[in-house]
Protein backbone atom coordinates (compact mmCIF):
# COMPACT_ATOMS: atom_id res chain seq x y z
CA UNK A 1 0.00 0.00 0.00
CA UNK A 2 0.91 3.72 -0.55
CA UNK A 3 0.19 6.79 2.17
CA UNK A 4 0.44 10.22 1.65
CA UNK A 5 1.79 11.07 4.79
CA UNK A 6 4.95 9.28 5.99
CA UNK A 7 5.08 7.32 9.29
CA UNK A 8 7.62 8.48 11.93
CA UNK A 9 8.38 4.65 13.11
CA UNK A 10 11.99 3.45 13.59
CA UNK A 11 13.36 1.61 11.14
CA UNK A 12 15.66 -1.50 11.79
CA UNK A 13 18.92 -1.98 10.15
CA UNK A 14 19.53 -4.90 7.74
CA UNK A 15 22.25 -6.89 9.01
CA UNK A 16 24.11 -7.11 12.34
CA UNK A 17 27.28 -6.35 11.64
CA UNK A 18 25.67 -3.03 10.25
CA UNK A 19 24.08 -2.47 13.60
CA UNK A 20 26.80 -2.89 15.37
CA UNK A 21 30.25 -1.74 13.70
CA UNK A 22 31.57 1.32 15.34
CA UNK A 23 31.61 5.15 14.38
CA UNK A 24 34.53 6.17 12.41
CA UNK A 25 36.92 8.81 13.75
CA UNK A 26 37.85 9.88 10.08
CA UNK A 27 36.20 13.66 9.67
CA UNK A 28 35.02 14.65 6.50
CA UNK A 29 33.28 18.49 6.16
CA UNK A 30 29.92 18.80 4.72
CA UNK A 31 29.69 21.73 2.50
CA UNK A 32 25.90 21.73 2.53
CA UNK A 33 23.29 20.49 5.03
CA UNK A 34 19.56 20.06 4.77
CA UNK A 35 16.64 17.90 6.37
CA UNK A 36 15.56 15.20 3.69
CA UNK A 37 12.17 15.80 2.27
CA UNK A 38 10.13 12.32 2.28
CA UNK A 39 7.32 13.01 -0.26
CA UNK A 40 5.28 9.17 -0.38
CA UNK A 41 5.78 5.63 1.12
CA UNK A 42 5.33 2.22 -0.39
CA UNK A 43 4.98 -1.34 1.37
CA UNK A 44 5.50 -3.51 2.68
CA UNK A 45 4.82 -5.65 0.16
CA UNK A 46 3.23 -9.12 0.43
CA UNK A 47 4.11 -9.41 3.94
CA UNK A 48 8.05 -8.91 3.09
CA UNK A 49 9.77 -7.58 6.63
CA UNK A 50 12.80 -5.59 5.28
CA UNK A 51 14.32 -3.84 2.25
CA UNK A 52 17.69 -4.83 1.20
CA UNK A 53 18.45 -3.00 -2.37
CA UNK A 54 16.51 -0.98 -4.51
CA UNK A 55 16.67 0.32 -8.16
CA UNK A 56 14.27 1.87 -10.85
CA UNK A 57 14.02 0.83 -14.68
CA UNK A 58 12.32 3.87 -16.11
CA UNK A 59 8.94 2.57 -15.16
CA UNK A 60 9.08 0.47 -12.07
CA UNK A 61 11.01 0.51 -9.04
CA UNK A 62 12.24 -2.44 -7.89
CA UNK A 63 12.62 -3.32 -4.11
CA UNK A 64 14.68 -6.58 -2.68
CA UNK A 65 12.78 -7.87 -0.03
CA UNK A 66 15.55 -11.11 0.80
CA UNK A 67 13.69 -14.22 -1.25
CA UNK A 68 11.72 -11.81 -3.71
CA UNK A 69 12.94 -8.77 -6.65
CA UNK A 70 9.38 -7.04 -6.47
CA UNK A 71 8.46 -4.67 -9.53
CA UNK A 72 6.10 -1.45 -8.25
CA UNK A 73 4.52 1.12 -10.19
CA UNK A 74 5.68 4.51 -7.97
CA UNK A 75 2.44 6.49 -9.23
CA UNK A 76 0.29 4.15 -7.95
CA UNK A 77 2.34 1.72 -5.83
CA UNK A 78 0.44 -1.22 -6.99
CA UNK A 79 3.09 -3.92 -7.60
CA UNK A 80 3.17 -5.22 -10.79
CA UNK A 81 6.07 -7.92 -11.20
CA UNK A 82 7.71 -10.63 -8.50
CA UNK A 83 10.50 -12.40 -9.60
CA UNK A 84 11.71 -15.33 -7.48
CA UNK A 85 15.29 -14.67 -7.03
CA UNK A 86 18.04 -14.79 -3.27
CA UNK A 87 18.27 -10.76 -2.91
CA UNK A 88 19.98 -9.78 0.46
CA UNK A 89 21.89 -5.98 -0.98
CA UNK A 90 21.93 -3.93 -3.39
CA UNK A 91 19.87 -3.77 -6.54
CA UNK A 92 21.31 -2.07 -10.02
CA UNK A 93 19.34 -1.95 -13.62
CA UNK A 94 22.01 -1.42 -16.50
CA UNK A 95 18.87 -0.78 -19.57
CA UNK A 96 18.30 -4.01 -20.17
CA UNK A 97 19.41 -6.21 -17.08
CA UNK A 98 19.18 -6.46 -13.63
CA UNK A 99 22.06 -7.25 -11.27
CA UNK A 100 21.65 -7.99 -7.92
CA UNK A 101 23.79 -9.24 -4.56
CA UNK A 102 23.15 -12.44 -3.30
CA UNK A 103 25.15 -13.60 -0.48
CA UNK A 104 29.09 -12.90 -1.77
CA UNK A 105 27.86 -13.05 -5.79
CA UNK A 106 26.56 -10.45 -7.97
CA UNK A 107 23.95 -12.02 -10.15
CA UNK A 108 22.89 -10.74 -13.71
CA UNK A 109 18.88 -11.31 -14.03
CA UNK A 110 16.69 -11.14 -17.06
CA UNK A 111 13.96 -9.59 -15.97
CA UNK A 112 11.39 -10.65 -17.93
CA UNK A 113 11.81 -14.35 -17.09
CA UNK A 114 14.16 -13.98 -13.24
CA UNK A 115 16.65 -16.13 -15.12
CA UNK A 116 20.11 -15.53 -13.68
CA UNK A 117 22.34 -15.23 -16.84
CA UNK A 118 25.34 -14.46 -15.42
CA UNK A 119 27.28 -14.40 -12.27
CA UNK A 120 30.63 -12.59 -11.15
CA UNK A 121 31.71 -12.45 -7.46
CA UNK A 122 31.09 -9.33 -5.10
CA UNK A 123 33.83 -7.50 -3.67
CA UNK A 124 33.27 -7.87 -0.40
CA UNK A 125 32.94 -11.51 -0.55
CA UNK A 126 29.67 -11.00 1.29
CA UNK A 127 29.86 -7.67 3.23
CA UNK A 128 28.06 -6.05 0.57
CA UNK A 129 25.90 -3.39 0.56
CA UNK A 130 24.40 -0.77 -2.17
CA UNK A 131 24.74 -1.41 -5.89
CA UNK A 132 24.13 0.98 -9.15
CA UNK A 133 25.02 0.87 -12.54
CA UNK A 134 26.51 3.70 -14.17
CA UNK A 135 29.31 4.57 -17.14
CA UNK A 136 29.52 0.86 -18.30
CA UNK A 137 30.38 -0.03 -14.47
CA UNK A 138 28.33 -1.58 -11.29
CA UNK A 139 28.85 0.51 -8.21
CA UNK A 140 29.11 -1.70 -4.59
CA UNK A 141 29.05 -0.09 -1.62
CA UNK A 142 30.92 -1.74 1.54
CA UNK A 143 29.26 -0.69 4.38
CA UNK A 144 31.59 -2.43 7.18
CA UNK A 145 34.56 -0.84 5.37
CA UNK A 146 32.68 2.52 4.48
CA UNK A 147 33.93 2.48 0.88
CA UNK A 148 32.54 2.47 -2.57
CA UNK A 149 33.78 0.32 -5.17
CA UNK A 150 33.73 0.79 -9.17
CA UNK A 151 33.96 -3.18 -10.69
CA UNK A 152 34.25 -4.57 -14.03
CA UNK A 153 30.64 -6.12 -14.43
CA UNK A 154 31.59 -8.82 -16.72
CA UNK A 155 34.22 -9.48 -14.22
CA UNK A 156 34.08 -8.22 -10.88
CA UNK A 157 37.42 -6.88 -10.95
CA UNK A 158 37.91 -3.59 -9.16
CA UNK A 159 38.48 -0.24 -11.00
CA UNK A 160 38.79 2.48 -8.20
CA UNK A 161 37.82 2.61 -4.49
CA UNK A 162 36.39 6.11 -3.09
CA UNK A 163 36.68 6.09 0.85
CA UNK A 164 33.85 7.64 3.07
CA UNK A 165 33.58 7.91 6.92
CA UNK A 166 30.04 6.54 7.18
CA UNK A 167 28.76 3.26 6.65
CA UNK A 168 27.95 2.77 2.92
CA UNK A 169 24.76 1.49 2.49
CA UNK A 170 22.87 2.16 -1.27
CA UNK A 171 24.68 3.69 -4.04
CA UNK A 172 23.15 6.15 -6.92
CA UNK A 173 24.39 8.27 -9.87
CA UNK A 174 22.13 11.13 -11.59
CA UNK A 175 22.56 13.71 -13.59
CA UNK A 176 26.97 12.80 -12.73
CA UNK A 177 26.09 13.09 -9.31
CA UNK A 178 27.46 10.39 -7.12
CA UNK A 179 25.25 9.55 -3.97
CA UNK A 180 25.26 7.48 -1.55
CA UNK A 181 23.03 6.36 1.86
CA UNK A 182 24.37 6.29 5.82
CA UNK A 183 23.01 4.28 8.58
CA UNK A 184 24.98 4.38 11.41
CA UNK A 185 22.08 4.24 14.81
CA UNK A 186 19.30 6.17 14.96
CA UNK A 187 20.69 8.42 12.12
CA UNK A 188 20.49 7.82 8.65
CA UNK A 189 21.53 10.32 5.36
CA UNK A 190 21.81 10.81 1.79
CA UNK A 191 25.09 11.98 0.89
CA UNK A 192 26.05 13.80 -2.46
CA UNK A 193 30.00 12.78 -2.78
CA UNK A 194 33.07 14.09 -4.67
CA UNK A 195 33.64 10.75 -6.24
CA UNK A 196 37.62 11.89 -6.91
CA UNK A 197 38.30 12.79 -3.18
CA UNK A 198 35.12 11.06 -1.31
CA UNK A 199 34.06 14.78 -0.42
CA UNK A 200 31.13 15.47 0.86
CA UNK A 201 29.05 18.43 -1.36
CA UNK A 202 25.75 17.79 0.00
CA UNK A 203 23.92 15.95 2.33
CA UNK A 204 20.47 15.28 3.25
CA UNK A 205 19.69 14.05 6.75
CA UNK A 206 16.11 11.85 7.37
CA UNK A 207 13.80 12.17 9.76
CA UNK A 208 15.37 10.36 13.47
CA UNK A 209 14.56 6.38 13.36
CA UNK A 210 14.31 6.17 9.25
CA UNK A 211 16.70 4.27 7.62
CA UNK A 212 18.36 3.82 4.65
CA UNK A 213 19.25 0.42 3.17
CA UNK A 214 18.79 0.73 -0.55
CA UNK A 215 18.94 4.09 -2.63
CA UNK A 216 18.33 4.59 -6.31
CA UNK A 217 17.36 7.69 -8.54
CA UNK A 218 14.31 8.07 -10.53
CA UNK A 219 16.90 9.88 -13.17
CA UNK A 220 14.85 13.01 -12.73
CA UNK A 221 13.67 14.41 -9.06
CA UNK A 222 12.94 11.72 -6.62
CA UNK A 223 15.55 9.24 -5.18
CA UNK A 224 13.75 5.80 -3.82
CA UNK A 225 15.62 4.45 -0.83
CA UNK A 226 15.35 1.08 1.14
CA UNK A 227 13.69 1.20 4.82
CA UNK A 228 15.29 -1.64 6.55
CA UNK A 229 13.92 -3.60 8.50
CA UNK A 230 10.83 -1.39 8.44
CA UNK A 231 9.61 -3.29 4.70
CA UNK A 232 9.17 -0.04 3.06
CA UNK A 233 10.59 2.17 0.61
CA UNK A 234 10.39 6.06 0.53
CA UNK A 235 10.55 8.79 -2.04
CA UNK A 236 12.64 11.81 -1.05
CA UNK A 237 12.76 14.71 -3.26
CA UNK A 238 16.55 15.34 -5.02
CA UNK A 239 17.27 18.90 -4.30
CA UNK A 240 17.44 21.28 -7.15
CA UNK A 241 15.56 18.89 -8.94
CA UNK A 242 12.02 19.59 -10.37
CA UNK A 243 9.50 17.37 -9.48
CA UNK A 244 6.16 17.07 -10.98
CA UNK A 245 3.09 17.45 -8.31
Amino acid sequence: MTTATPTATHDTACSSDMAGTPPSTKHLPIAARQPAEVVREYGPFGGASTIHGVTHDGQCVWAATGEHLVGFDPASGATTRTLNVVCDAGTAFDGTHLYQIAESRIDKIDPATGRVVATIPAPGGGNDSGLTWAEGSLWVGQYRDRKIHQIDPATGAIRRTIESNRFVTGVTWVDGELWHGTWEGEESTLRHIDPTSGAVLQQLDMPQGVGVSGLESDGAGLFYCGGGGSGKVRAVRRPGAHTPA
